[in-house]
């Protein structure tokens, strides 16, 4: 009986470590996406390498089955986000 609940402890302590690891990596995303929209917003180069990076590791985590896949983007994503966003700013 007592190894079953050990299982299940474990099992459950590795689920919340992909979960941890999880948030930790969409922190960062959310970060390095501001950094590119307020680099495009100022028209100044910037790249989504690094934002596709991290998004592969949140989606080799997300292969467990725990935690949700991340689109990757597109520098014409970054672009097309910022022109909305400055349409519906002059539009206010």
């Amino acid at each position: 009986m007592m190894s079953v609940h050990m299982e299940i402890s474990k099992h459950s302590s590795k689920q919340h470590e992909v979960v941890a690891q999880f948030l930790q990596l969409e922190k960062k995303r959310e970060q390095l996406i501001e950094e590119a929209v307020e680099r495009c917003s100022s028209q100044e180069p910037f790249s989504v390498n690094e934002i596709n990076d991290v998004s592969r590791r949140m989606n080799v985590l997300a292969q467990k089955g725990i935690v949700p896949q991340r689109k990757i983007i597109s520098e014409d994503m970054v672009k097309e986000y910022v022109g909305r966003t400055k349409k519906q700013a002059s539009s206010k």
